[in-house]
């Protein structure tokens, strides 16, 4: 199941709120929201269930007996084993067909694969566990009691499968106290909706062109029309897991949950470093505080620490080569910009570096696209002239004719001037016309609502870009 989907939208996710807002106890409703996000991860992948349950229960038990052994060496050796099973069912999931391969193509043996098809959100998943257990054992957080709540925290369901990647200590006061506010409803539902017409009615639209482009005949491409691709990806990417985050969170607020930011308009960035302070936040924090910083961070061998997460960073977002280029590309970026280039950058007048950072963001998300190297070899000499490939082409300009009031606004939406546009009304408006505002935006809410709705109606399945990852 999706957000993106009549279903949900109009069955599972209101019967949720009917049925968790009947009583007040609060382990009534824990129980509301366990059965709702297990019957959620079953949906698609009912076989999955038992491997999300068994991981939850091993780890949950290794939490307590490493809480138990505190300052011994059998906390250090639960931990270890704890890690082992996390990280161990990642790898032979995720990764285990991806190494099979590259041992046959090296040493030219024939090992069959296993086969098994990737469990939605393992990766998100995998890494909420593993900082919960860390955090345990260095006596940050108090092992959770409770199977039940521990379930809670690792299976529900607004961010179980593609993020943002949340953390226990974030949430370990929620579990047990939270409150929900008519005026935190309101603006859980507001999130919802801006989320969901993102998905809907940019990155969808976005994506059936980045399917023409870069997923059709490369034959015919010109470069206009490769560049035009890419930029399409760029958008769509953002738009697609943004909007997934924006509905997690709105979903929290609805529950009471109060997760944090995963995005921040990342396009505005004028660098690197500065564009991945901005772009999945969750995973970046997560890399900086359980990877970089414990090596040794900026104080020794900060370079290797660097190839490192950034090493990691592509890996987690998929077994293939691609993404650990990608991964690869940015930490080179990135170290390159603390050697010398940030200095160059905050020099230089602003359109400068925010051009420069977002060329080489759309030179990654086409490293990121395309799985089939040679693909990807082919993609980039199209769009910098190696190809022998026409400038432009007839077929794109129809297409950017058509769809130019949809481009202007995918554009403008990656720019922070809503958030702004509102603190400065709130600012300017009296308390009775900001009473006014507040209906404005339940207004806008079923607009965008109806308007996602129909386009949804008759569309086939459109998962979350990092559904996959």
């Amino acid at each position: 199941m999706v957000f993106a989907n009549l279903i949900f939208l109009y069955l599972f996710l209101p019967l949720n709120i009917l049925l968790y807002f009947i009583s007040k106890n609060k382990a009534y409703r824990n129980i509301v929201l366990v059965a709702f996000s297990l019957f959620f991860y079953a949906w698609g992948e009912p076989v999955w269930i038992f491997l999300l349950i068994f991981t939850t229960l091993a780890e949950y038990l290794f939490g307590l007996w490493i809480e138990h052994g505190r300052g011994t060496v059998w906390a250090k050796v639960s931990m270890v084993l704890s890690l082992v099973l996390c990280f161990g069912l990642l790898g032979v999931f995720k990764y285990g067909d991806f190494i099979i391969e590259n041992i046959n193509q090296l040493l030219g043996t024939s090992i069959a694969s296993m086969g098994f098809t990737l469990p939605i959100g393992i990766s998100f998943y995998t890494f909420q566990i593993a900082s919960y257990l860390v955090d345990v054992y260095r006596g940050e957080v108090a092992a959770q009691r409770s199977f039940v709540k521990f379930l809670l925290f690792v299976s529900l369901y607004p961010q179980l499968v593609a993020g943002p990647i949340v953390r226990y200590s974030h949430i370990a006061d929620e579990i047990d106290n939270r409150k929900i506010s008519p005026g935190e409803m309101q603006c859980g539902i507001s999130r919802f909706c801006i989320g969901l017409a993102k998905k809907v009615i940019i990155a969808n639209v976005a994506g059936d062109f980045v399917q023409r482009y870069m997923g059709g005949d490369l034959a015919k491409l010109s470069v206009a029309g490769a560049w035009f691709g890419v930029i399409m990806f760029t958008i769509q990417i953002y738009f697609d897991f943004s909007g997934y985050s924006d509905m997690a969170i709105g979903m929290g607020w609805m529950f009471g949950f109060h997760y944090y930011e995963n995005f921040n308009y990342p396009y505005i960035a004028k660098s690197a470093t500065e564009f991945w302070r901005r772009w999945h936040i969750s995973l970046g924090s997560f890399f900086r505080d359980y990877v970089y910083i414990p090596m040794g961070g900026n104080r020794k061998h900060q370079y290797f620490n660097l190839f490192v997460v950034w090493f990691l960073t592509g890996l987690w977002h998929g077994a293939s080569w691609n993404f650990i280029l990608w991964g690869i590309y940015f930490g080179v970026l990135i170290s390159i910009e603390r050697l010398f280039l940030s200095k160059v950058l905050k020099k230089i007048p602003a359109v400068f570096s925010h051009l420069y950072l977002m060329l080489m963001v759309v030179i990654g998300w086409a490293l990121f696209y395309f799985t089939d190297l040679g693909k990807l070899g082919t993609y980039l000499s199209i769009m910098f002239g190696g190809a022998g490939r026409s400038l432009w082409d007839l077929q794109l300009e129809i297409t950017l004719a058509n769809n130019v009031f949809w481009i202007i606004l995918a554009v403008v939406f990656c720019l922070p001037i809503v958030p702004k546009f509102k603190n400065w009304m709130q600012t300017k408006l009296s308390q009775g016309k900001q009473l006014s505002l507040f209906y404005v935006q339940i207004g806008l809410n079923l607009v965008l609502l109806v308007v996602s709705t129909a386009m949804l109606v008759g569309q086939s399945y459109n998962p979350f870009l990092y559904f996959r990852f």
